[in-house]
């Protein structure tokens, strides 16, 4: 029996325009034998879904759009029809039934005043759009009015004609035709039997292809003559595994399987995720192993000068690489959009939803993202390349990699500094290597008052004259700088090529100045209280005057 229920829609219309004409839709259909109600876009769907559960195929039909169709045929096509589209609904789309309007005019009601269609009624609404390999279609619903009927919602006629071709790639594959018809019946939610048994043995066929080439790589990783090739399949190992996992587990589904659209609207972005993912730590991995190897092997030759070129050369390698990175994620997160169809209204609506928790996330990941721009600001700015001598809280340093998110700094005796790029940024820091890698160095001495400072200067320009390492020999100086009552405070200064040279240079010429003040002292001949002193006697006076008075106590 037939139970057409849209006598109140011209009471609700807003707009009794907003829908097609259409001579005829539905004649020449047997007579439905569940309830039909076509009034809004949500009971459509309802009337449409629960015929087909329940194997109604004719009242199914009737949610559907036969105008294109020979009304001699119709009776004959519209079960099948419908039969194939609800298979393509369940394995293409996830329908959320809160999105479908419950009004005859499908009048946006709780929209924001910025969007276009805010109080417009609608004739036309798109579910989903498919991609079909050598073009998109869309399913949509439309409202259409047959003769002096009231307007109905139904699949669009571009949706019915359509029908057999998305079919061919959205519905069951043969293997699944094949199965037992107690493996086809719905399982729970809206996964059938066969889908819980398969899910799970094809991922673990997945698993087991990883493992297979996980360990065929750690193979060819320990017969690997060269250092660097066995250094770039150690790093590639595991995103090449991941790779092979999600491959198989897709290749095995697109091959065997079409599974619903529930499980596929999780399983397509998520296996578009792993694999840029994996795609991108290989390519990075790459880099990482041939940089990190390079950087290490001419470390040596980067901290000399004349390497400016070669560290400009390493930190663009390092920076490009940074780069890649935020290119990949940026790609990655554009096609994961795409496969969950963002763009629609019900992708729209689930980035809504997630809204909140991406804040949650983004201010808890707010120490990251700073790390990530300052590392793109260091890279772009050149504040310090690989191969800079920096001092950086008093620690003198050369800068051997610049990541995302750390700083990692060779300090002089080979430890291994790592700094937060936020860190390294945010507070100075010396570049001895930026501009010109000729720095002077300073050894500060304190002396007694009477101290001959031209001897001093006599020895130091000896020194200066005999060190090979020591450039613009002219302009190395000894300054007095300041005196108190201990001492006076003599600078010896000196210009080395490099940082490296330098510090040798520097701990070098202390050394000497120290000997040759001690040899000036002990060439005089002089009583002690008449000799010139060149080191302060502080103590000494203290204990002399402490004996000379323990004496007068005694006598």
């Amino acid at each position: 029996m037939l139970l057409w229920t849209a006598t109140s829609a011209k009471a609700q219309d807003s707009d009794a325009g907003s829908f097609y004409k259409s001579s005829s839709i539905h004649e020449g259909l047997e007579p439905a034998h569940g309830y039909v109600s076509l009034e809004t876009p949500q009971t459509m769907m309802e009337t449409f879904i629960f015929a087909a559960r329940g194997k109604d195929w004719n009242t199914a039909a009737y949610a559907l759009d036969l105008s294109k169709i020979e009304t001699d045929i119709r009776a004959k096509m519209g079960p099948v029809l419908a039969k194939r589209l609800y298979e393509v609904i369940e394995r293409s789309m996830w329908l959320d039934w809160n999105d479908l309007p419950d009004r005859p005019d499908a009048l946006i009601v709780n929209a924001s005043n910025k969007n276009p269609m805010a109080g417009e009624p609608r004739r036309d609404i798109r579910l989903a759009l498919l991609d079909l390999g050598d073009r998109p279609v869309s399913i949509r619903i439309t409202r259409v009015k047959q003769g002096e009927d009231d307007p109905v919602w139904v699949f669009s006629s571009q949706t019915v004609a359509n029908i057999m071709a998305m079919h061919e790639v959205y519905g069951p594959t043969s293997f699944e035709k094949a199965l037992p018809v107690f493996l086809q019946q719905r399982a729970f939610w809206t996964l059938a039997v066969w889908e819980v048994i398969a899910l799970p043995l094809i991922l673990i066929a997945a698993v087991v292809a990883a493992a297979f080439a996980y360990r065929g790589l750690s193979e060819a990783q320990r017969r690997q003559p060269k250092r660097i090739g066995a250094r770039i399949i150690d790093m590639i190992k595991m995103p090449v595994a991941l790779m092979v996992c999600v491959g198989t587990f897709a290749l095995v589904k697109t091959m065997l399987f079409t599974f619903s659209g529930v499980v596929n609207m999780f399983l397509g972005p998520l296996q578009s995720a792993l694999f840029v993912i994996a795609l991108a730590l290989i390519a990075v991995r790459i880099v990482d192993a041939i940089l990190d190897r390079v950087v290490r092997q001419n470390m040596d030759e980067l901290t000399e000068s004349g390497s400016a070129t070669e560290r400009d050369l390493y930190t663009n390698i390092s920076a490009a690489r940074r780069v890649a990175i935020v290119l990949a994620f940026i790609v990655g997160t554009a096609l994961v959009l795409l496969q969950i169809n963002a763009f629609q209204t019900l992708g729209f609506s689930l980035l809504a939803s997630a809204g909140v928790l991406g804040l949650v996330f983004a201010f808890a990941a707010r120490a990251i993202l700073a790390n990530i721009m300052a590392s793109l600001q260091i890279a772009l700015a050149k504040t310090a390349r690989i191969g800079d001598a920096v001092l950086f809280e008093d620690q003198w340093c050369y800068v051997e990699k610049i990541n995302f998110t750390y700083v990692q700094l060779r300090s002089w005796d080979n430890r291994r500094l790592i700094v937060p790029v936020s860190d390294f940024v945010s507070k100075p820091f010396e570049n001895w290597s930026k501009q010109d890698e000729q720095l002077t160095k300073m050894v500060s001495l304190k002396l007694d008052h009477r101290a001959d400072v031209d001897k001093l200067r006599e020895a130091f320009r000896q020194f200066v004259d005999e060190a090979e390492d020591i450039v613009d020999k002219d302009e190395s100086k000894v300054q007095v700088v300041g005196q108190d009552a201990t001492g006076m405070e003599v600078r010896f200064l000196a210009a080395a090529e490099d940082p490296s040279t330098g510090w040798s240079m520097h701990c070098r010429l202390r050394e000497e100045m120290l000997k040759a003040a001690v040899r000036l002292e002990g060439e005089y001949s002089q009583t002690p209280a008449e000799r010139p002193s060149y080191l302060p006697r502080e103590r000494e006076v203290i204990v002399g005057e402490f004996g000379a008075r323990k004496k007068e106590e005694a006598g």
